[in-house]
């Protein structure tokens, strides 16, 4: 077992991540041990992929819960072969499409009104008059206009 297992050390130093990280991704079931004799946790080497995963997901804002599911579709005794990897990702697309379209919108009026009917910024009397953006519901309604 040890020759094809990391330590949590030997995965904390490959990945960059803490043990603390991975012993919270353990116990949200991101990831799996084994345990030794002596209750030492022990990764196996296709561990390394799904942390590298978890990473990409959380970098782009996707929720540990969404992950989690998305790994559950993956094999927990070997590594994904890439067509499983290539249909785990295919998944996301559509979230992370909707996610930049989003960020592009907010970007895009970061210096004017967005529409949530504060009237607070002197521009707010020409692009929310009377504080039009009330009547398409609450939040920011020129923010998701633009987004979608």
């Amino acid at each position: 077992m040890a020759a094809e297992t990391l330590t949590i050390g030997e995965v904390s130093a490959r990945t960059g991540l803490a043990p603390s990280a991975l012993r919270f991704y353990e116990r949200r079931g991101l990831i799996r041990a084994e345990r030794t004799d002596r209750n030492q946790r022990r990764y196996r080497r296709s561990t390394l992929r799904r942390l590298a995963f978890i990473q990409a997901g959380t970098a782009a804002g996707i929720p540990l819960a969404r992950i989690r599911s998305g790994l559950e579709t993956l094999p927990a005794e070997r590594a994904p072969t890439r067509a499983e990897w290539d249909r785990l990702s295919r998944a996301w697309r559509e979230d992370l499409e909707q996610r930049i379209a989003l960020l592009g919108a907010l970007r895009d009026r970061l210096t004017t009104c967005i529409g949530c009917g504060c009237l607070s910024l002197e521009t707010c009397a020409m692009l929310n008059p009377d504080d039009e953006a009330a009547e398409l519901g609450s939040g920011a309604r020129y923010l998701l206009r633009d987004r979608a």
